[in-house]
């Protein structure tokens, strides 16, 4: 499960952030300032990925992103900015310091978690997942199942993927359309309700603890 850090001090935008992505399977940690967030990374604490407004008390959004960036230790980790700031000259600014990702004030919680997780997978080197006899490499695109290589094609291992990196909890149809196939995707839910078929036809014994619920989406459970 992936971990992310916040640094807002609107309360509302804190509580939406934390009901919101907690409810899409990540762990998150909210500061209220910048220099909250340094002293944690100074205890040897580090996110998969930190939300950060512009606006703050004390050190500003801007200069916090530049010192993640110049920094060996914290410069690889991304960074999306979230701003009620939308003018062009502060999206340049804040992406050549080195911002990862840029939103603005009001977003979709939707497209919040969909850009999360795109730069989660352009940022990973390598993850390695597993559950129940499934083992799944994700920088050489492997899967086994009891040991056994499983042929997956590219959607279904993506399908598989973000099942089990949520496993035991429920992935939304619009979730999954939007992780795999690109936010704002169109498609029918004929498309995902055909992947996760031929993906159970391939998953043998396993195949029943990829649960539909209705109305919803749809889990691996565990």
């Amino acid at each position: 499960m992936s971990l992310i850090w916040s640094v807002e001090d609107d309360k509302d935008l804190q509580d939406l952030l934390r009901f919101s992505l907690g409810g899409f399977g990540y762990d998150i940690e909210l500061f209220d300032c910048a220099e909250d967030l340094f002293a944690k990374l100074e205890k040897g604490s580090a996110p998969d990925l930190i939300l950060m407004d512009v606006m703050l008390p004390g050190m500003d959004g801007m200069a916090a992103l530049k010192q993640l960036k110049n920094n060996t230790g914290t410069k690889k980790i991304p960074v999306i900015m979230l701003t009620a700031k939308a003018t062009e000259a502060n999206i340049v600014g804040g992406l050549n310091y080195g911002a990862d990702d840029y939103m603005t004030k009001p977003f979709s919680v939707m497209e919040l978690s969909a850009r999360i997780n795109a730069n989660l997978r352009k940022n990973a080197k390598e993850e390695v997942l597993e559950a129940d006899g499934i083992r799944m490499d994700t920088a050489s695109h492997e899967c086994t199942m009891d040991g056994k290589k499983l042929s997956l094609t590219i959607k279904e291992f993506a399908l598989l993927a973000e099942l089990l990196r949520a496993a035991g909890k429920v992935k939304t149809r619009e979730q999954l359309l939007g992780e795999i196939w690109g936010y704002g995707y169109e498609g029918e839910t004929r498309t995902l309700d055909m992947h996760v078929r031929t993906l159970r036809g391939k998953l043998g014994d396993h195949a029943k603890k990829l649960v539909t619920v209705r109305g919803i989406g749809f889990k691996y459970e565990v």
